[in-house]
C-alpha cells in the first residue's frame, strides 16, 4: 500500500479593503465678524456613519444654540482646541491666524471662506510652511459649474437682510415703528436692490412677500432679464442710469447692495440725498465698501446690543447671514455632507483634487505653494498653477 500524497487545493480567503478614517476638526471661530458654524449635530452624525471621526472644541456650537451634549449624543468627541486643530480636515469659516495654523497637522486640509482682504500674510506663510491644503469653500464648483456653498450663503444673506430690515423698521426705539409692507390705505415701504443675482432675487422675493415695493437695478441686462422672468412683473427693474437711480435712492426706505459684475458703491454724494433713517445693507463685501460714506455696523451685533445704532442714524449693515447663524449652519451642513462624500469616494484629498476640477479651482495653498491669484495679490506673493503640481504628483 502506497502512501497518498495530499494535494493542495485553493481556498477562498477573507479579504478586506482597509480605508483610512479621516478626522474632522471643528474649532471655535474667534472672529467677531463670523458667527456661523459648519455642522449641526444631525449632520455630524451622518458623517460619522459614513466613517469620519468628528472632534469639536468645547462650546464651539454655542453660537447656533446647540450644546455639547447634543453633539456627544450624535457621536462627536468634545475636545480641546489643540485636538480639534490637529485633525486631518479642519473647518474654520473665518481666515485663521498664525498661532492656530501652527497647531495644525502637517499636510492637513483646511476648509474656510476665501475673504482675501482679511487673510493674514503671516498665517498664509505658515500654511505654506506646513504644506497645508487650504480650500475656499465659497469657490468650490459642482459638476454643473454652480458654486453650492456661495449660492446658499448668498440666498441666506438676501433673505436675512429683508427680515432684519422689517424688524428694524417696526422697532419704535431703533427704527420708525412702521411696517415694511404697510396696510390698506397706507403706502408700503420701498426696497431698492442693486444687483440681480441669487442674493438680490432672494431679497426681492422676501420683500415682495411682505408687501413692499421692490426696485431692482443692474447693468447686466441679461441677468436682470432672468431675474425679472423669475420674480414676475411686480419687481420694477432698470439699468443703473444715474438719474433714475438718484430718484430711487431719494424715496427708498431700504437699500440693499448685492454682488454685481463690476463692484458698485454708493458714494457720499448719493448718500446725502437718501432718507434719514434709511436702512442700508452691504451684501457685496465684509467691510461696508458699498457705502464708503457710512459707518459699517455688524448686523448681528446691532441686534444683540439695542443701543448700538441710534434711531435715525445712517449706517451700513454687514454680515446679514451671521444674524441667522443657525439657518446658515443647517444649510452649510447639507453641502458639507455632499463634499465629504466626494472626498471619501475619491479616496483622499489629493485624489479628490485630481478628479474634481471644481475643488481645484477653490484651492489657494497646495503643498507649499499659493495657487490662487487673489490670495497671491493680497499677500504680495507669487501664484502658481495648481495643475502643474497635480500632474507631477
Amino acid at each position: 500500500m502506497t502512501d497518498e500524497i495530499p494535494t493542495p487545493l485553493e481556498q477562498a480567503a477573507d479579504t478586506m479593503t482597509v480605508r483610512r478614517s479621516f478626522t474632522i476638526g471643528l474649532p471655535t471661530c474667534d472672529s467677531p465678524s463670523e458667527r456661523r458654524f459648519p455642522l449641526t449635530p444631525e449632520a455630524a452624525a451622518r458623517l460619522i456613519e459614513r466613517g469620519f471621526r468628528v472632534k469639536m472644541q468645547e462650546n464651539a456650537a454655542a453660537c447656533i444654540n446647540y450644546t455639547d451634549n447634543q453633539y456627544l449624543r450624535a457621536g462627536v468627541s468634545v475636545a480641546s482646541r489643540e485636538e480639534s486643530l490637529r485633525c486631518d480636515i479642519v473647518i474654520h469659516l473665518a481666515p485663521m491666524d498664525m498661532a492656530d495654523v501652527r497647531k495644525m497637522r502637517r499636510g492637513a486640509m483646511l476648509l474656510t471662506l476665501l475673504k482675501p482682504s482679511r487673510q493674514d500674510p503671516a498665517a498664509i506663510k505658515e500654511l505654506l510652511r506646513r504644506h497645508i491644503i487650504a480650500i475656499a469653500i465659497d469657490l468650490i464648483e459642482d459638476s454643473r459649474g454652480c458654486t453650492p456653498f456661495a449660492d446658499i450663503l448668498a440666498e441666506i444673506d438676501g433673505r436675512a437682510s429683508v427680515a432684519m430690515a422689517s424688524s428694524l423698521l417696526a422697532d419704535a426705539t431703533r427704527g420708525k415703528g412702521i411696517l415694511l409692507g404697510g396696510v390698506a390705505g397706507i403706502i408700503p415701504c420701498e426696497t431698492l436692490i442693486i444687483g440681480s443675482g441669487i442674493a438680490a432675487c432672494a431679497a426681492a422675493r422676501s420683500a415682495m412677500g411682505l408687501g413692499a415695493t421692490v426696485r431692482m437695478y443692474d447693468n447686466d441686462v441679461y441677468s436682470l432679464r432672468r431675474a425679472s422672468q423669475e420674480l414676475g412683473p411686480w419687481v420694477i427693474s432698470s439699468t443703473l442710469h444715474p438719474h433714475t437711480l438718484e430718484n430711487a435712492l431719494r424715496s427708498a426706505d431700504v437699500v440693499i447692495v448685492t454682488p454685481t459684475f463690476e463692484p458698485f458703491a454708493i458714494g457720499s454724494d448719493l448718500t446725502g440725498i437718501m432718507k434719514r433713517g434709511v436702512l442700508s445693507f452691504d451684501l457685496a463685501s465684509d467691510t461696508g465698501a458699498a457705502f464708503p460714506a457710512m459707518e459699517a455696523v455688524d448686523l448681528a451685533d446691532a441686534f444683540a446690543k439695542k443701543s448700538a445704532v441710534p434711531a435715525g442714524t445712517r449706517v451700513c449693515f454687514t454680515h446679514a447671514g451671521c444674524a441667522v447663524a443657525r439657518t446658515a449652519a443647517m444649510a452649510l451642513s447639507n453641502t458639507f455632507i455632499t463634499l465629504m462624500n466626494s472626498i471619501v469616494t475619491c479616496e483622499g484629498v489629493s485624489n479628490a483634487l485630481k478628479l474634481l476640477p471644481g475643488m481645484q479651482k477653490a484651492t489657494f495653498t497646495f503643498f507649499g505653494r499659493i495657487v490662487n491669484p487673489e490670495i497671491a495679490k493680497a499677500t504680495g506673493m507669487r501664484n502658481v498653477d495648481i495643475s502643474i503640481y497635480l500632474t507631477l504628483s
